[in-house]
């Protein structure tokens, strides 16, 4: 990922509306969303959804894909992994500084454990 990318990677993002949306579609997974849905969850109009969601599929962050009639907008993780890459790659001198991220919560961890 490049420096242009990243720039509207993270405008894009730099909104209310889309930031709620994207972290929806990336819990959401594959399957994704459609648009009528990721409005009313996140608390926008309809027709202001359609834009916010222009502007994530524009920066790269989402794909669309049209089923039936209904468009359905699903997270590009492989977009989000290059853009978190590209935000940690000179991290701590390019020395292992942080635990790999899990999507284990602490419940999921007490649960396991029983």
């Amino acid at each position: 990922m490049d420096s242009n990318t990243t720039i509207r990677a993270l405008a894009a993002l730099a909104q209310e509306h889309r930031l709620a949306a994207f972290r929806l579609l990336v819990q959401a997974g594959e399957a994704g969303l459609p648009a009528g849905a990721i409005a009313e969850a996140v608390g926008a109009p309809a027709s202001s959804m359609s834009f916010h969601l222009a502007q994530l599929s524009h920066a790269g962050l989402i794909r669309q894909r049209r089923q039936s009639r209904s468009l359905i907008y699903s997270a590009d993780y492989a977009a989000m992994g290059g853009l978190m890459a590209y935000l940690t790659e000179n991290c701590c001198g390019g020395q292992s500084c942080v635990p790999a991220a899990s999507c284990e919560t602490p419940n999921d961890t007490e649960r396991n454990a029983a």
